[in-house]
């Protein structure tokens, strides 16, 4: 069986320790409290980005720290998850649209299927985008292999009854 797949799995051989997965997968950011949202997982972008608002950076104890809200599910706003995370870095980053704006970073552990590891986040306001988060090649590299025609490989990891999609 795998001899057939051969041609789409190169991992087996060539990068064994890579998790194949998606274009778009479910993944958790279990420091944030978000035990699920949908990612794109986009080898074009550099920095991942997740959907935040009523963002604020305040001192506490000699440290910057970063307060936001997240609604982790697409299309609905109902579920808010409130976190807060220390102040990494503060980068310009360039949209795909061209528009270059000041984001705060921080530094979460993501979960993809059973692997764990730290990445960079920047927040901002992704309300008008496709997906609240948006995992870049930084974040994915040594980690994961995409397969750019497939989807949730890794499982539909579908919201509970109520919490939408």
């Amino acid at each position: 069986m795998l001899e057939q797949h051969a041609g789409l799995l190169p991992h087996t051989k060539s990068f064994p320790n890579l998790i194949v997965v998606g274009w778009r997968e479910w993944v958790c950011m279990p420091a944030l409290g978000v035990d699920r949202i949908k990612a794109k997982i986009d080898t074009g972008a550099r920095t991942s980005s997740l959907h935040a608002f009523d963002i604020e950076v305040i001192k506490h104890r000699g440290k910057e720290i970063v307060r936001f809200k997240v609604h982790p599910l697409q299309r609905q706003s109902r579920k808010i998850i409130v976190c807060q995370a220390d102040l990494y870095d503060e980068r310009i980053v360039r949209s795909s649209s061209g528009h270059s704006s000041l984001r705060p970073v921080i530094m979460t552990q993501l979960q993809v299927g059973p692997c764990f590891w730290d990445m960079e986040l920047t927040l901002t306001n992704r309300d008008k985008m496709g997906f609240r988060m948006l995992i870049g090649r930084q974040a994915i590299r040594k980690h994961l292999l995409v397969h750019p025609g497939k989807s949730f490989i890794l499982g539909t990891r579908r919201p509970r009854k109520g919490e939408g999609s």
